[in-house]
């Protein structure tokens, strides 16, 4: 989104602030918004922790973080002194809450110093089982009733299931107005996502055509080429399932398939998703083995390297069922996409790191042409690739240069890089950006993540109620399990696979 005006004075409580989310993207993305004249023009950030760190040392291990993982890097040394400036750190046990009044005398003397109230941010960046202790130890605090200018931020995974995320909504909702609450999805921050938005609805191309009558169906694809990554206690009680379906690709879904909003206002945009979430096929359990496949990575070698199969992860379970690779097909039962399906896959271990979505079109009518002109014919389509580039890439039809009347698919490709000389920024810029500002329109509401658990819980259930025989089931650097390929070769398509690998896919 872009932003004309800085945000008002603000103080931000990073809790989990010694942790691997604030080191790699939290710090980077406050400094990076302070490189671009983007922060507010009086801003503090207190890192909160268990680990020991002054001030001093705790500036220089963020500094660290800057020089690896900041877009903004080349500033490290000159502008990191005068933000550091506004760094602070405080050490004390989330979970006792005698250590809260530190947060009150840090704000008080804020507002003191600033000599207004500032907008004060609790940015929940710890393991989930926390998330209800400190928000309960937040309720002391003063600032907590001040609606306006105090907000909080929790991180996913919203809940472990249906019934856990509805407990921390209510929790939640006990303790904070729902204007309040920032459930943030790093998926929506990020550039090519936001711009569907803009595609769709500011293009009298394409909203028209936007519909069953025209698109065949939609594939989502969110691939991996690492494997868990040291975060084998995490996965064990996540999957595939849970960590991407659920949250991030379920997002995707909803800003390709929502109805044109009337304003662009936070709570309309919301609306529009959630609409969507209702509106998805509810899939029996006695049914998920049609709509649903899952996967598990092995041993072998990938990229020049041998790599240990899931069960061999630290922290996993030796005959762990926990699914790496999940893939499902939806159905949304409305006027706009009665019958169209949508795929979805995700998996660690895969043959390329790359998320793109794939808008198939019904082919078009080939008797006006000789048959020999057909035989390259391909359906028209659009991707959005989100990563590991943001582009957008149009396939149609074009006659090749001679003189037969042969036609081939040819692509137009819009990339960023390409068309704006303007660094594109991190998606939890965008999202720290919209917190401090106060505009929700990219965070979930209590009733879409409630939703999005109720679309997920029968394949759940029954992936619980029957273990898994067969895993490990695919190889690393592969495309999944061969069951995934059956699923949507079933309805006569196949996987589009190639552009995600950065290759031309005009064959497809």
């Amino acid at each position: 989104m872009q932003h004309t005006k800085k945000p008002p004075y603000s103080l931000l409580f990073i809790f989990g602030g010694s942790g691997d989310l604030n080191y790699r993207k939290l710090i980077p993305a406050l400094f990076n918004l302070y490189v671009d004249q983007r922060m507010p023009d009086r801003f503090a950030i207190y890192g909160i922790g268990r680990s020991e760190y002054t001030n001093d040392r705790y500036r220089d291990h963020l500094l660290k973080g800057i020089k690896e993982f900041s877009r903004r890097k080349d500033k490290g040394d000159g502008a990191w002194e005068t933000f550091a400036k506004n760094v602070s750190y405080l050490q004390f046990d989330a979970s006792d809450a005698s250590c809260y009044t530190q947060i009150t005398d840090c704000i008080t003397a804020k507002e003191k110093e600033f000599g207004v109230t500032p907008i004060v941010i609790f940015y929940l960046a710890v393991a989930p089982q926390l998330v209800p202790v400190i928000a309960k130890n937040l309720q002391q605090l003063p600032s907590c009733f001040q609606r306006e200018s105090t907000r909080i931020v929790v991180e996913k995974p919203f809940g472990h299931d249906l019934q856990s995320a509805h407990e921390l909504n209510l929790l939640l909702s006990n303790i904070f107005e729902e204007e309040q609450i920032y459930r943030i999805d790093h998926y929506l921050g990020k550039e090519t996502v936001q711009n569907i938005l803009a595609f769709r609805f500011a293009n009298a191309l394409f909203e028209p055509i936007w519909n069953r009558n025209y698109i065949d169906h939609i594939q989502i694809t969110a691939s991996e080429t690492v494997g868990v990554d040291g975060r084998g206690d995490y996965y064990e009680g996540s999957g595939a399932l849970r960590d991407m379906v659920q949250n991030h690709i379920l997002q995707l879904l909803c800003m390709i398939a929502m109805e044109p909003p009337l304003s662009f206002d936070a709570n309309e945009i919301r609306n529009k998703k959630t609409d969507v979430l209702n509106a998805i096929r509810k899939i029996t359990r006695e049914s998920v083995h049609g709509f649903a496949v899952r996967g598990q990575y092995a041993g072998g070698w990938m990229m020049g390297k041998q790599v240990k199969s899931y069960r061999q992860e630290d922290k996993v379970a030796p005959q762990s069922g926990v699914e790496t690779f999940a893939a499902v097909k939806f159905y949304i039962d409305n006027w706009r996409w009665q019958d169209v399906p949508f795929y979805v896959r995700t998996g660690k271990r895969m043959n390329s790191k790359a998320t793109a979505i794939s808008v198939v079109f019904r082919p078009a009518p080939v008797f006006s042409f000789p048959q020999e002109a057909a035989e390259t014919w391909r359906s028209n389509r659009i991707i959005f690739s989100i990563t590991p580039e943001a582009d957008i890439r149009l396939r149609f039809q074009a006659k090749r240069p001679g003189t037969a009347m042969t036609l081939n698919p040819v692509n137009m490709m819009f990339k960023y890089k390409d068309e704006y000389e303007v660094a594109e920024p991190e998606a939890y810029e965008t999202l720290l950006l919209d917190v401090m500002e106060g505009d929700a329109t990219l965070f979930m509401r209590s009733d879409q993540v409630e939703a999005s658990w109720k679309v997920i819980m029968p394949i759940i259930e029954a992936w619980q109620s029957r273990p898994p025989i067969d895993f490990p089931n695919y190889s690393p650097g592969s495309w999944g399990p061969e069951d995934s390929e059956a699923l949507i070769a079933r309805d006569g398509h196949n996987w589009i696979t190639l552009p995600l690998a950065g290759k031309d896919e005009s064959n497809q």
